[in-house]
């Protein structure tokens, strides 16, 4: 089973969601689906998990594409690894930056899967303590120049969570001197990463991918979804919203998804019903 995550990646894709799930779970050791939500015949949300991490993957439609805002860094410790997660996963899809020596890594790429989803391919023989995939955030169109902001505030919200690593672009480098090459960083004791495009490019974070928190009680609930949504954050319906560099975020309370499978119908229809009337969830009115 995965390990207990605070927050869990959700990607939103237009109908292929078990598909991918099916997909990536091939391509990583110890992966496996660990729940699918159907609506009748037709698989709603897949839940799986990649070598001991959590995701979830939606059949939300088109209206949503996936860009390189959001890419999952992946740790490999062979360099036979890498080649091989590589192949598999650039099969279909488009090359970003070929696989290959750079001056971080002895082998290393960055993708796009055949579903639009963005991965960075990278050995690392000596692995530091992080986790295997670390969900990296590139700061770029109207949120670029904002990395160094978001990883304090990020990082001021969740308990266990820490700045472990941090870079600046300097004179003669790239990017606009001052914004963040590179930061590492620990939220909820899972591993982040943020940087500012050093180029001009206009896309932007969207409900693609999101993040959800998972929360034990309503005043979880609330101190997340208050403190996310301040500052020119935005609620949306059903738990999502908007902070305010744009990112989209679940909050998401123990109970819903419970509620939501209860072996009765009427109760889970009657929890559904009522979380889709809501923008923050409330749990005492799901049942």
């Amino acid at each position: 089973m995965t390990k207990i995550q605070k927050i869990t990646p959700f990607l939103w894709f237009d109908h292929q969601a078990e598909e991918a799930a099916n997909l990536y779970c091939s391509i990583f050791k110890n992966s496996n689906i660990e729940r699918v939500a159907r609506n009748g015949g037709n698989v709603m949300v897949a839940g799986f998990s990649l070598d001991g991490q959590g995701f979830s993957a939606l059949n939300g439609g088109p209206m949503f594409k996936f860009n390189p805002s959001v890419s999952f860094f992946v740790v490999c410790e062979t360099e036979a690894e890498t080649e091989s997660i590589w192949e598999k996963l650039i099969e279909g899809g488009t090359t970003m930056m070929p696989l290959d020596w750079y001056n971080w890594s002895d082998k290393y790429g960055f993708l796009k899967d055949r579903y639009g989803l963005c991965w960075q391919i990278s050995l690392e023989r000596n692995r530091d303590a992080g986790d295997k995939f670390r969900p990296t955030l590139l700061f770029s169109g109207p949120q670029k120049g904002r990395g160094e902001a978001a990883v304090q505030f990020y990082t001021s919200l969740f308990q266990d969570s820490a700045i472990e690593d941090i870079s600046f672009y300097a004179e003669g480098e790239p990017g606009p001197v001052g914004t963040v090459k590179h930061a590492q960083f620990r939220l909820a004791g899972q591993t982040f990463k943020i940087m500012d495009n050093p180029t001009d490019q206009a896309f932007t974070f969207n409900e693609a991918v999101s993040f959800v928190v998972n929360c034990s009680d309503q005043a979880e609930v609330d101190y997340f979804w208050n403190k996310l949504i301040a500052d020119g954050g935005s609620e949306s319906r059903c738990g999502w919203l908007k902070d305010k560099f744009g990112l989209s975020w679940q909050i998401i309370p123990e109970a819903l998804p419970r509620l939501l499978s209860d072996p009765d119908p009427v109760n889970a229809q009657k929890a559904m019903a009522a979380m889709l009337q809501m923008n923050k969830i409330e749990v005492e009115k799901l049942s």
